[in-house]
């Protein structure tokens, strides 16, 4: 009786076990079935987009199919690419994140107008907002993640677009040009030698920003403290393979020359008045050793209506790659959380 028993556990064990490796496969059958029609290209959309100038292309790919969590990535710079967000594939495929890559106009392999005239927030806005119909991205799965710059342009769509959204990620970024600007000259500049900081302003003041001095100095000085905090020669491929391909009329323009603080069209950005009307769930990231300081992010997930903070003890700038576990488990909890 005793065998009998024990064949029909064995049995009934080896029965769920199957049935779970069957589910198991068909949800990742599920994940990775191809949504493309016609000629299939790896998930890879080329989107048109209309601006004051003429229609040009932004390129967009989709890894993964999930119906309710549909993860849009906005890059930083501005005029980087979508390429440093390729870590979020160690990560995210295997939760059954859907992850849609995007590099916005003038960046990557979209099209470059070469018109400083269409560099400006508004535009943006409306090209992301062109981007989601075109995706077929609805308020049932459509979040929305931007890093840096790209945190801008998310605080500005969600101002005006939020009933698109299902969830927003305001990563690495402050809600205040001017607060940014005060936060590098009051602490992050101070926390440098004071001879290299003097030769960096000197440097500055002259316009001389293709100096590589200039580079030499705020690479250990300043990148490595602060934007990635791993040895230069350590820095990973897909970083080095973005920032190697920065439009840098696109920075500048928006951004300014200086990596202290913003000096371009965005010198007066701010939206910390407005973050109130911000009422879809909002995770917030920030990082120890950030650029920007993480005391305001972290009053920024307080001041919309339903915020989270998350918070990268051990990050910087780049915390998706200086600060992977903490980054990423906070990212998949708060994606997989339940309206």
């Amino acid at each position: 009786m005793k065998n009998y028993n024990l064949y029909i556990f064995v049995a009934t064990l080896t029965l769920l076990l199957s049935c779970k490796q069957n589910d198991d496969l068909l949800s990742l059958k599920n994940y990775q079935a191809s949504k493309e029609e016609g000629v299939k290209t790896g998930g890879i959309k080329m989107i048109p987009v209309s601006t004051p100038i003429g229609t040009f292309n932004v390129w967009t790919k989709s890894i993964g199919n999930n119906p309710s969590i549909k993860l849009l990535l906005l890059n930083g710079g501005p005029g980087a690419t979508h390429e440093y967000f390729e870590c979020f594939e160690s990560f995210l495929p295997a939760e059954g994140i859907e992850i849609i890559y995007y590099d916005q106009l003038g960046c990557g392999f979209s099209d470059n107008p070469n018109d400083t005239s269409i560099w400006n927030l508004p535009r943006c806005v409306e090209e992301v907002e062109q981007v989601r119909k075109a995706l077929n991205l609805t308020n049932d799965n459509f979040y929305l993640l931007g890093h840096s710059w790209g945190g801008i342009l998310c605080m500005e769509y969600a101002l005006k677009y939020q009933q698109n959204l299902k969830g927003l990620i305001i990563s690495n970024m402050m809600s205040s040009a001017p607060e940014y600007g005060k936060y590098a000259e009051d602490v992050l500049s101070k926390q440098m030698d004071p001879k290299v900081l003097d030769t960096i302003r000197m440097i500055e003041a002259k316009g001389d920003f293709d100096n590589p001095k200039y580079m030499e100095l705020l690479m250990p000085h300043f990148y490595q403290e602060h934007i990635l905090r791993l040895p230069p020669e350590s820095w990973p491929e897909p970083v080095n393979r973005s920032f190697g391909k920065m439009n840098q009329s696109f920075y500048v323009t928006m951004q300014g020359p200086s990596e202290f603080g913003i000096s371009g069209k965005l010198t007066s950005w701010s939206v910390k008045d407005r973050l109130k009307e911000i009422s879809v769930p909002t995770l917030v990231i920030g990082a120890k050793n950030d650029t920007m300081d993480p005391e305001h992010m972290k009053w920024m997930a307080s001041e919309v209506k339903n915020g989270t903070y998350l918070y990268c003890p051990d990050g910087s700038h780049m915390c998706m790659y200086d600060d992977q576990e903490k980054y990423f488990a906070g990212l998949i909890s708060f994606l997989h959380k339940k309206p």
